[in-house]
């Protein structure tokens, strides 16, 4: 692949330069194809099953079942119980990593942590399993990508930022820029709970800095002022940007940074459908 362009866009009067990740492939994209990275390059042979588990809003699920499906590998996902009416839609992540061939296991949620611990018990060589969001110390060789991609635009550019729902790619990316600073925002759960994750992977480092911000969201509900100013991205900068992180993280850089960043697209657009229709519902438009 070669490396994903850099775009410049105006918002509230600054210059801020973007990483156009998203434009890697249709489902496969962003930070979602970092992490994957090294699955990537393995063989088809390795591998015959990979299993993963999460919601079915995921940008990870996606991705996964795209290449799955380019690797001829079997992809079970395991989820808590999913509605009549999710099942039935033909938009939407979960809608399309069907498509692609992803099987879907329910689990009742009383049964689903503890089930899920179970995975790794007598696994076989030929199947592999991908934690939640791909939180995984074999993201670290595609962040590295990432990061000589970086180096080699020569940017005048020493701040970057990408949101963050269990932290994987802001902590390998930071490890690997140690002279950036690397920005990020707890997009599902606070600071603390994003701290922990990261830590279960790499000490944090110094030049990793958690921008919280100034009111709790939770993650994947609808709320106005994301969507106010998921519209203005697109129609000021062009670019699409997903409504379940970017919003978030675009917030907190406006209010809590003054100098020149680099945005890291991560991707994630394929949800918009289903995330439009949510806030239709709501009468946000």
């Amino acid at each position: 692949m070669h490396s994903s362009p850099i775009s410049e866009i105006e918002l509230d009067g600054r210059t801020f330069l973007v990483k156009r990740d998203d434009l890697i492939d249709p489902f496969l994209a962003g930070n979602k194809y970092r992490k994957l990275y090294t699955l990537l390059q393995t063989p088809s042979k390795t591998f015959n099953k990979i299993i993963s588990y999460g919601g079915t809003q995921s940008n990870a699920m996606l991705a996964i079942a795209a290449m799955c499906k380019s690797k001829n590998w079997e992809f079970v996902y395991y989820t808590t119980s999913v509605g009549d009416a999710q099942k039935k839609q033909n938009i939407g992540n979960f809608a399309h990593a069907i498509g692609l061939g992803m099987k879907h296991r329910e689990l009742q949620p009383q049964y689903y942590k503890e089930y899920i611990a179970s995975l790794r018990i007598n696994l076989d060589e030929k199947t592999y399993i991908i934690d939640q969001g791909g939180a995984d110390r074999s993201a670290k060789e595609g962040l590295s990508v990432l990061a000589k991609e970086i180096r080699d635009s020569n940017l005048d550019v020493k701040s970057l930022a990408t949101p963050s729902g269990t932290g994987t790619t802001a902590l390998f990316l930071a490890l690997a820029l140690p002279e950036y600073k690397v920005y990020t925002t707890p997009c599902v759960g606070d600071a603390l709970y994003l701290q922990e994750q990261m830590r279960a992977l790499h000490e944090i480092p110094e030049n990793l800095i958690i921008l919280e911000p100034a009111k709790k969201y939770h993650f994947a509900k609808p709320y106005e002022e994301f969507f106010t100013l998921y519209k203005r991205l697109l129609q000021e900068s062009k670019i699409e940007f997903d409504l379940l992180y970017a919003p978030g993280m675009w917030k907190v850089l406006l209010e809590q940074t003054q100098e020149q960043i680099l945005y890291i697209h991560s991707g994630g657009v394929s949800g918009n459908e289903s995330m439009l229709r949510r806030y239709d519902k709501k009468s946000i438009r």
